[in-house]
């Protein structure tokens, strides 16, 4: 251990507490302290060999040595009390006050003493206030000119004449003002080289922190620009920080998030309150790394909060606000919030499907019942009705047609509850489009005619032979078939076309009924949704039929395309490919949802209609 570290241990004791964990008060503490405990000690001990040489001293040399016992005290008040400034005010008095005793006593303004007015000031710079340099200047053209106006009057004894004796003394006046005004000089470079020092530690630690934690920390002008950003934006965004300085950042943003990024920046800077906002930010791609072919821009979800920068008081008045703000990736989050919100709506959907279906099925299931119910009593009491034989007929024809309406409800629910939960299997094998496809208008037309609807069919002869499930190709036409023909007005028409576009197969059932409104185009192919907000819905149903149809196309890899307008019909076309082989069953209901094509905009008014 060496003499100095002792020297620094035994000081370190003496700091008041106040100053003990503060890098840089304490060396201000040891500044003070140990250049006056050194040389009071010193004084004291050369004070025996002064007398030794010098003999009995006169009463101005015994206050002088006495004098020195004042850095002792001083010395003793910083580490009683820690106030710093207060300490130097009260060596400036004790240096003014010694200065004064020999200088009224050896010349006044002219004796060697003086120049030590000189030192006060210099002294007080140490402390670092402005008030304690200025009542230590003070203090000295004070004493100065008191010294003047005291020599002026002759009101002080008269200076040494013995111009030897009043050399010596004058050289050694400049000589030890000079050597202590060294002191202080080195003592205030010591203190900036410390101050430095520490300055530099803590802007290594706040580099060090910036660097390696996960947020951005970044400075702005009121209008966004950036003046500072932290290297972790590097990791975020996959780009340099040099382009994130002034605008580069807010060109990153998302321009729908620009208003809302701006307005917090702005708010913050002038309200002088925290702000929060959240934005979407442009990332670049890895190095080396191709964007996918749709050129698709990848955005992340950024949550910044800011604040203002307290301003240096030496900043000039009405300088412009700046903020600081701290950034994160929150876009993991956004993905959650994102998906709580679609399995809000998937089960807000399930609950509707639900309540579509007993209000659908309370109507569909008891009219057929209540019909089965009713004549079949009625047959059972046919002797008290006195019923013939062409009524029996009657009646019983009507048990079967509502026992059919009946199966009809039953197996569409089941056919759509395997297809939902991809159980619905299909078959496919090479069959003929054309055939199926006669077929079914076959079937419809004894309905049509009943409803004086002309079925039209423009089914060409060389229609190529497919594969898929023909009993699927069968219900989706007739089901598209028998919808078109419920919707059209008597003296209506529906036609019904195929076609072979490249390798897909074209089937458009085209009619000139009722069309359905556009407020139900979202809509379209909701099981249980039947269209009829804003017209009368006169024909009753399930609304399965395009629910049906729209699985099924999808199950073939296939696309459901609706154009309507209201009074002027509408057209459903299906694409099917000609080719087509099966894939493992699915309960992902999304893979039943085949593309559905938007109205063009010169069709705006073209809508979808379900059954």
């Amino acid at each position: 251990m060496t003499v100095l570290s002792i020297i620094r241990d035994c000081l370190d004791a003496l700091l008041h507490p106040s100053a003990r964990y503060d890098a840089l008060t304490r060396a201000r503490h040891r500044a003070f302290m140990a250049p006056r405990l050194m040389g009071s000690l010193v004084a004291f001990a050369a004070f025996p060999v002064y007398l030794a040489m010098r003999g009995a001293p006169s009463a101005l040399e015994v206050a002088a040595f006495a004098w020195l016992i004042a850095p002792i005290l001083l010395s003793w008040f910083l580490s009683r009390t820690g106030r710093y400034e207060g300490a130097h005010v009260l060596s400036s008095l004790a240096l003014s006050g010694l200065v004064m005793t020999l200088a009224t006593t050896t010349g006044g303004i002219e004796s060697f003493a003086a120049i030590w007015l000189v030192v006060v000031p210099l002294e007080a710079a140490l402390s670092a206030s402005r008030r304690a340099v200025a009542f230590a200047s003070a203090l000295a053209l004070s004493c100065a000119a008191l010294l003047i106006v005291s020599g002026h009057f002759g009101l002080l004894p008269t200076p040494e004449t013995n111009p030897l004796l009043r050399g010596i003394f004058m050289a050694f006046g400049v000589a030890s003002a000079t050597l202590y005004a060294a002191g202080l000089a080195f003592a205030a470079e010591s203190l900036a080289h410390t101050g430095v020092a520490l300055l530099n530690v803590e802007e290594d630690r706040y580099r060090l922190l910036a660097r390696n934690m996960s947020d951005v920390i970044s400075r702005h002008r009121r209008n966004g620009a950036v003046q500072f950003i932290s290297p972790a934006v590097e990791t975020m965004l996959g780009t340099q920080v040099a382009r994130l300085l002034g605008h580069g950042l807010f060109d990153r943003v998302h321009v729908a998030d620009r208003p809302a990024y701006l307005t917090a920046l702005s708010d913050a800077a002038r309200g002088g309150e925290a702000r929060s906002v959240e934005f979407r930010l442009r990332r670049d791609a890895p190095r080396g790394g191709e964007r996918s072919h749709h050129h698709q821009v990848d955005f992340i979800w950024v949550e910044m909060r800011c604040r203002p920068l307290e301003q240096a008081s030496h900043a000039p008045a009405g300088s412009e606000s700046e903020v600081v703000a701290v950034m994160r990736d929150v876009t993991d989050r956004k993905l959650q919030e994102q998906a709580l919100d679609m399995a809000r709506t998937a089960a807000e959907q399930a609950d509707a499907a639900k309540t579509r279906f007993l209000a659908t099925m309370s109507h569909e299931l008891r009219t057929p019942l209540n019909a089965i119910i009713g004549f079949s009593e009625m047959i059972v009491q046919e002797q008290a009705l006195m019923l013939d034989a062409a009524r029996r007929r009657e009646y019983a024809q009507l048990i079967n047609d509502s026992g059919q309406h009946l199966l009809s409800v039953v197996n569409g629910i089941l056919d759509m509850s395997k297809m939902e939960s991809g159980n619905f299997e299909i078959t496919p094998e090479p069959f003929a489009p054309r055939a199926a496809l006669i077929n079914c208008c076959s079937l419809l037309a004894l309905k049509a005619r009943e409803n004086d609807i002309d079925l039209v069919t423009r089914i060409p002869d060389d229609l190529p032979v497919m594969t898929g499930d023909p009993r699927a190709f069968k219900q989706v036409a007739l089901n598209l078939v028998s919808n078109a023909i419920k919707f059209t007005e008597r003296g209506g028409k529906v036609t019904v076309s195929a076609g072979v576009e490249g390798a897909r197969l074209m089937l458009r059932v085209t009619d000139t009924g009722v069309g359905i409104a556009a407020d139900d185009l979202k809509r379209i192919g909701d099981p249980f949704f039947q269209a009829g907000t804003t017209y009368q819905r006169r024909h009753e149903g399930t609304g399965l039929g395009l629910s049906i149809v729209k699985s099924l196309v999808a199950l073939h890899a296939g696309e459901l395309t609706v154009q309507s307008k209201i009074d002027e019909g509408t057209t459903v076309t299906v694409a099917l490919p000609l080719t087509f082989t099966a894939q493992e069953p699915s309960s992902n209901i999304a893979t039943l949802t085949p593309v559905t094509r938007q109205a063009t905009p010169d069709q705006a008014h073209q809508v979808k209609k379900s059954a």
